[in-house]
């Protein structure tokens, strides 16, 4: 069965076909060294749509650095972020909250915005958790997230901390990280695999 993707790219490369027959049978009427010539050009044009479909998702990892490419099940790849970072969207209760991957960080932990966001009611959390930071110790309140979804990979039920302090976003720490059977990262390519 076709996707409505796939008839889109049908019916795009059948205007193109049209547009390059008509185009030849147009230009027989100069000399056949012309013909050539504009036939060689529609050739190079058809060849580079096609290599530009066929690297969408190179393209795709280059402009939107943030976004994950899916391998298929249960792998997914990341581009590392014009601020050396890996970032990875993912829909937390049914919310897309962006997050830094953070080798550094134990658990997953939602600054107070994102929190609100999912419908945490920060304001009567029991902040009695500690954490070390670059910046200092800050307190933390632990909850439960009752969906994480990651491309195709969805997890029920993890435990994660919001941050008491300021935090500039949230972070995807090691307890995410270690549910992965891979965690590979390849130059500027971080890879986990289920």
């Amino acid at each position: 069965m076709m996707t409505t993707d796939d008839k889109a790219y049908v019916f795009y490369l059948s205007i193109l076909l049209i547009a390059i027959v008509g185009s030849f049978l147009y230009s027989r009427r100069t000399s056949f060294s012309q013909t050539v010539q504009q036939a060689l050009i529609w050739v190079l044009i058809f060849v580079g749509v096609i290599t530009a479909y066929g690297f969408s998702d190179v393209f795709k990892a280059q402009i939107f650095p943030s976004s994950a490419i899916q391998n298929g099940a249960g792998s997914v790849t990341f581009s590392r972020a014009n601020d050396g970072h890996f970032h990875a969207t993912l829909g937390i209760n049914g919310q897309d909250i962006d997050f830094v991957i953070d080798t550094g960080a134990s658990a997953i932990v939602l600054s107070k915005s994102d929190a609100k966001r999912i419908n945490i009611d920060v304001d009567n959390l029991n902040y009695l958790g500690r954490a070390e930071t670059a910046n200092g110790t800050v307190s933390t309140a632990f909850i439960r997230l009752g969906t994480v979804e990651l491309g195709d990979i969805t997890d029920y039920d993890l435990p994660a901390s919001v941050n008491g302090g300021e935090l500039f976003g949230s972070l995807l720490g090691m307890d995410y990280l270690n549910l992965f059977s891979e965690f590979r990262i390849n130059g500027d390519t971080l890879t986990l695999t289920r």
